[in-house]
């Protein structure tokens, strides 16, 4: 039987405000990166918790709803398609993080990052593999970058609604490819990778 790793506290220093940090949309052909900063109340706990990836996108809404009405600060950024073609996506995604953080209202002292790497702030920060299913405040994150980068995506939709967002959400799907195919790249596809990069190349040989 599998065992999952234990859930970390929220504050897991005396005396420590505690922010919990993910991002989501690094993977996807189109649209922002977004990123989520959340410090959770002790005192009033959110039940259900977890990778966002692991929940249902009605868990997801409902959760998001609640970590919005009772964490102690919330704070969703993110960086656009020109900044992830400029800087690359892992920087992008750092520097939206960086943005989540400084937008909280409540000043943590100690930043959990989701992953291996951690963005250059003015606070300590420390990176949790796989964090988004250990720490609640990491998951909180992970729900609403999730749910703000779904809605951003749905409103692109509306805009372009060749390309199928509010159906694969910028991903590089058989039915995104295929779109990407007939109807040529977008102003909101991300440049840099591979396949949208492959069809602006054989445009410009044209």
């Amino acid at each position: 039987m599998k065992k999952t790793a234990p859930s970390l506290p929220l504050f897991d220093y005396v005396g420590e405000v505690i922010c919990g940090v993910d991002e989501a949309g690094r993977g996807p052909l189109a649209g922002p990166v977004f990123a989520a900063a959340v410090i959770l109340d002790v005192r009033r706990p959110i039940a259900g918790l977890r990778d966002s990836k692991k929940l249902t996108a009605v868990s997801r809404e409902y959760l998001a709803g609640e970590i919005k009405a009772h964490a102690l600060s919330w704070a969703v950024a993110q960086c656009s398609e020109e900044e992830i073609d400029t800087l690359n996506i892992l920087h992008a995604s750092m520097l939206a993080m960086r943005r989540a953080v400084e937008a909280l209202h409540v000043l943590p002292t100690l930043a959990l990052i989701d992953g291996n790497r951690c963005p250059v702030m003015t606070i300590r920060s420390e990176a949790i593999v796989q964090g988004d299913d250990k720490v609640a405040a990491i998951s909180a994150a992970s729900i609403l970058a999730k749910t703000a980068r779904d809605a951003a995506l749905q409103a692109l939709h509306l805009v372009y609604p060749n390309y199928g967002f509010d159906q694969h959400k910028g991903y590089p799907t058989p039915m995104h490819l295929e779109r990407l195919q007939l109807h040529g790249v977008s102003p909101v596809h991300r440049r840099s990778y591979a396949p949208v990069r492959a069809l602006l190349d054989g445009a410009d040989a044209s």
